[in-house]
């Protein structure tokens, strides 16, 4: 082996027949290698740096075509929330504002979703509104849809407030919202739509959380059909609504139901209705002539009732992340999640007949983890019986942030899981 000059405080050491300095040189080579690799290796186990030491310049993912953005772990970050609070963001809807109705804990906002082999940049909200300029959002499917794009205005609002133009489409502005950002002429909406084929209540009279409703699952909702070939991105997504009990229409007849107690009607498993249903959405977007938009499939996202279920008492009290070892993605959650992934994939193949892309932003692993981002009983909502806990949309602030953290890097870099 060749060892080269090392330059210490008298110059450098060149004498090759001196053993004892030979012997020296050997032996702090053979500590430089151990050391350095321990020392990166607590380095990579250390928390996250803040953004705002690092502004404008969010460290880039190495070996991206090696990093798997969607598997990872949540990992402590002291310096949080990341980018705003709720006194520093004044578009935080009271139903998702922790923090306003005395959440008593704050560890919930100082964790960051690490991918296992790289590190998720930071969002930078300047660059976005650059990679967006002239283009438009939607976010279609239920109100946990809202509540990211709730968090994505108040990301954006680090450096601009949007014009609230939801009165011009919409009589209903409370479900629809559409908001523009004059200096980029970039537009975010949400179509709302939780089931996104027609349905209706079947008695009219007398909605409520658990009434019984018809879905027509082969027709599109011309809530979102009538507005969707607007918008450059939609982020389609819907869950918990699937739940309650429905009765199917297919080919303008009933079919059976879901949780009726109906005697003499057709029982259908709950992935049933939802298959279908993202099977007519993803369709009916392939088939419109002027929809050249990129569709995202954001996926099921896991409420985390415990004591009971959501209507017998049921709440969501933790005030951590669990670790993988805790819990893991099984039973009715990895259904749903398979059911909308596999109708995906099959859009996917399809799409491309006509060019069209499909993308996969896969967040259930991640929020699985985190029974600890929703309001329980710290959000209001005048829409609400304050007397159940919401362990279905995430506090604001809170780890719903990651997502436009994700789609901010889909956008950038254009990745694909593999």
């Amino acid at each position: 082996m060749k060892f080269h000059a090392i330059d210490l405080p008298n110059g450098k050491y060149t004498q090759p027949n001196n053993t004892h300095k030979n012997l020296f040189l050997l032996a702090l080579t053979l500590v430089l290698l151990i050391t350095i690799p321990l020392c990166l290796n607590n380095i990579s186990n250390s928390p996250l740096p803040s953004p705002k030491r690092n502004a404008g310049s969010s460290k880039s993912i190495e070996k991206e075509d090696q990093c798997q953005i969607f598997s990872g772990n949540w990992v402590p970050y002291p310096d949080g929330p990341a980018y705003y609070t709720n006194e520093t963001c004044n578009l935080i809807i009271d139903q998702q504002n922790c923090m306003k109705f005395g959440r008593p804990d704050t560890e919930f906002m100082t964790w960051r979703w690490k991918p296992d082999a790289c590190e998720l940049p930071f969002f930078d909200a300047a660059q976005f509104l650059e990679l967006v300029r002239g283009k438009s959002l939607a976010f279609l499917g239920d109100s946990v849809g809202r509540n990211q794009m709730q968090s994505l205005l108040c990301l954006l609002a680090t450096v601009t407030y949007p014009e609230d133009i939801s009165h011009k489409y919409s009589s209903n502005t409370d479900y629809f919202k559409r908001y523009v950002y004059n200096d980029y002429n970039f537009t975010i909406a949400n179509l709302w739509s939780p089931f996104f084929v027609k349905s209706r209540d079947v008695d009219p009279s007398g909605h409520d959380f658990n009434s019984l409703m018809s879905l027509y699952l082969d027709e599109p909702d011309e809530a979102w059909l009538t507005q969707v070939e607007q918008f450059d991105y939609v982020i389609v997504s819907a869950g918990q609504w699937f739940f309650r009990p429905l009765i199917y229409h297919e080919n303008g007849h009933v079919i059976g139901c879901h949780k009726c107690d109906q005697d003499n009607m057709t029982s259908f498993v709950t992935s049933y209705g939802y298959r279908k249903a993202f099977r007519t959405v993803f369709r009916t977007l392939r088939s419109l002539r002027n929809y050249k938009g990129v569709t995202f499939l954001r996926t099921f996202s896991p409420s985390h009732f415990e004591n009971g279920a959501w209507n017998e008492g049921g709440n969501c009290v933790r005030t951590r992340p669990f670790t993988k070892e805790e819990t893991k993605l099984d039973g009715y959650v990895l259904e749903m999640y398979l059911t909308q992934v596999e109708e995906l994939k099959a859009a996917e193949e399809q799409g491309l007949q006509r060019g069209l892309q499909f993308r996969l932003m896969d967040t259930t692993e991640a929020m699985l983890l985190r029974p600890d981002g929703h309001p329980n009983f710290y959000g209001h909502s005048p829409h609400r019986n304050m007397t159940l806990a919401d362990c279905v949309h995430w506090c604001l602030p809170g780890p719903i942030d990651a997502w436009n953290e994700i789609l901010l890097y889909m956008l950038k870099t254009g990745y694909r899981p593999p």
